[in-house]
């Protein structure tokens, strides 16, 4: 096809394989938009997802998996004092600290009631209600974290899950903060904050479950001797 002398040339395409003057345009500016994004778009995807916390039913099916537990541990008490010793679990509602010389005392939680024995004292152990510390939440016949107004934080730190946990009923007794470690789902620590605002910390060495551990362990009347601890 001919044109006149000085006329102007219409920008599309005048015959097949002609590229319109538009679409390169349009093209050419994509192109320019694709590389402006290109730099977003890669580094998004080079971030890495989200971590997300065990969630709250895993980690009631993880205590009421297991009726005894036994590991070492380490305390941080509120005054920033340190105690060793071991710790013992037998779920429903019984556990067992013994301290290592040179604290060497006992404390023993059983039939409801948590019992404090020093050494030191001659008038028999300081007792007090277990429904009273938080630490009554884990020791129940079923935990079930899902519970409402139980849990008032759940949350990833590095590596672990966080978990805050608190008496619904009874939110003046302290709170529990609980941390696991994840597959396998495992209780590594955790944080008693009494309803005086003392908080006492609890690092646990590997737990052992299973284990066959005898009820005199847990029995208060005995004065806590610790000749009836299983062989370590």
């Amino acid at each position: 096809m001919t044109h006149p002398a000085g006329e102007v040339r219409s920008p599309r395409c005048d015959t097949a394989g002609r590229a319109n003057w538009g679409a390169i345009a349009y093209f050419a500016g994509m192109n320019r938009r694709c590389l402006l994004l290109a730099p977003i778009a890669l580094a998004a995807l080079a971030l890495p997802a989200a971590a997300q916390p065990i969630p709250l039913a895993e980690l009631s099916r993880y205590f009421n998996a297991f009726r005894t537990a036994e590991a070492q541990f380490t305390q941080v008490n509120a005054d920033g004092s340190l105690a060793t010793g071991r710790l013992y679990i037998r779920r429903p509602g019984r556990m067992r600290f013994e301290y290592d010389p040179p604290e060497a005392s006992l404390v023993i939680a059983s039939a409801g009631t948590v019992a404090v024995f020093d050494p030191r004292s001659n008038t028999g152990p300081t007792q007090y209600p277990l429904s009273r510390t938080p630490l009554s939440l884990i020791l129940a016949p079923q935990v079930d974290l899902t519970r409402a107004r139980m849990v008032v934080a759940h949350r990833v730190e590095g590596p672990t899950t966080v978990v805050v946990a608190q008496d619904p009923d009874n939110p003046e007794y302290g709170t529990l903060q609980l941390v696991f470690s994840a597959r396998p789902t495992e209780l590594r620590q955790w944080r008693v904050t009494d309803d005086a605002g003392r908080e006492t910390t609890v690092i646990l060495g590997d737990m052992r479950t299973g284990a066959a551990l005898p009820e005199r362990l847990f029995d208060i009347g005995l004065a806590g001797g610790t000749g009836d601890a299983p062989q370590r």
